[in-house]
């Protein structure tokens, strides 16, 4: 069983459906003012837009591409009490599109971190073990970089906000001890790649993480971005399962009913990134995924899963989540529905 110190997991990550019409308007129904979005045109070929309170909403990266940040002023104008305010730009509110928003809750504009060899700027929540980290790379191996979480992280996104490069994805489940790390990319369908001393050159600890000398992670003199996010027990977990190539497929405990699941396969080269949540549809199957590219939203194929009481199954035989030959590995990353009793009282996960 897993319990959670979290009475409301809607007051820190929550996902949010609205319509485009071209023009300002405030998105409202997150449940708490989010301090990281990620909105994804269900309808178009557009690209994935992320927004950060540090960086703040002109300023746009899409996880889907390689590009340095953009700034613009019709993207978002504003972080609300309940939600944000887009402008006119097509990805983020085409008119009469269908809109998705991934929202996190961190701990605001940020503050200043001296942990580590380089000094950062984070906006951390450690009840809900995520950390917003912005700093300016120094172009030195083996830095380390305060991430504010306390206890440590289990997946870490990097993106150098100035120069064109991969976003580099280091996750839990495929580090290969100390020393240098394997890691994934948002930007590649490639698998798990043994990295160099310039990308992750160690594991991280429960003050720091770190990075090399390479461009993507420490360009000398480049603003760079890292998304930490660590488990809490009943609400958050990273994890991997192994495929079984069968339509029945492999059930994944977790602990909670999970109302956001990311997956990525670690061994296969040509597997993309999905993205499920609660609302695409409300019911099981889920059958809509969205994958990191600028592609529209997938309905009614494959590549579906059930979110359970306890966990999610893998609903189909696709690369993308269940390869049709047993033997690979998938990561995930998943949010949890906490489960609260009479009095406002958190409950266990069976």
């Amino acid at each position: 069983m897993a319990y959670t110190t979290i009475n409301k997991s809607s007051l820190y990550q929550s996902t949010v459906l609205y319509t485009g019409n071209n023009t300002s308007q405030a998105i409202t129904g997150v449940g708490f003012q989010p301090d990281f979005i990620w909105i994804k045109d269900r309808d178009g070929a557009e690209n994935h837009c992320a927004f950060d309170v540090i960086r703040t909403g002109s300023k746009r990266l899409s996880p889907d591409t390689t590009s340095a940040e953009w700034d613009s002023a019709t993207n978002l104008t504003s972080f609300d009490s309940d939600g944000f305010t887009v402008s006119s730009n097509d990805q983020i509110n085409d008119n009469g599109s269908t809109q998705v928003s991934w929202n996190w809750k961190a701990g605001g504009s940020g503050s200043a971190n001296t942990d580590g060899d380089i000094n950062s700027t984070v906006s951390v929540n450690t009840t809900a073990g995520f950390s917003i980290v912005k700093y300016t790379g120094n172009g030195t191996a083996n830095q380390s970089i305060g991430h504010g979480l306390g206890v440590r992280p289990k997946m870490i996104w990097v993106k150098n906000l100035d120069t064109t490069g991969a976003w580099m994805v280091w996750h839990d489940s495929i580090t290969s001890g100390s020393g240098t790390q394997k890691f994934l990319q948002f930007t590649s369908l490639n698998n798990a790649n043994t990295g160099s001393a310039g990308d992750f050159p160690d594991e991280p600890t429960t003050s720091v993480f770190k990075v090399g000398s390479y461009d993507t992670m420490n360009k000398s003199g480049d603003n760079i971005i890292a998304y930490c996010f660590a488990e809490i027990a009943g609400y958050s977990k990273m994890g991997m399962y192994s495929n079984n190539g069968n339509a029945d497929g492999t059930f994944i405990y977790t602990g909670f009913k999970p109302k956001f699941v990311l997956i990525k396969s670690s061994d296969r080269n040509t597997s993309n990134w999905n993205l499920y949540d609660e609302k695409r549809p409300s019911y099981n199957v889920r059958d809509y995924r969205i994958k990191i590219s600028n592609t529209a939203e997938q309905t009614g194929n494959v590549n579906c899963i059930d979110l359970l009481s306890n966990g999610f199954k893998i609903r189909g035989v696709d690369d993308d989540i269940n390869a049709a030959g047993p033997g690979d590995d998938y990561i995930y990353y998943a949010v949890g529905q906490t489960m609260v009793g009479t009095n406002n009282i958190p409950c266990t996960a069976g």
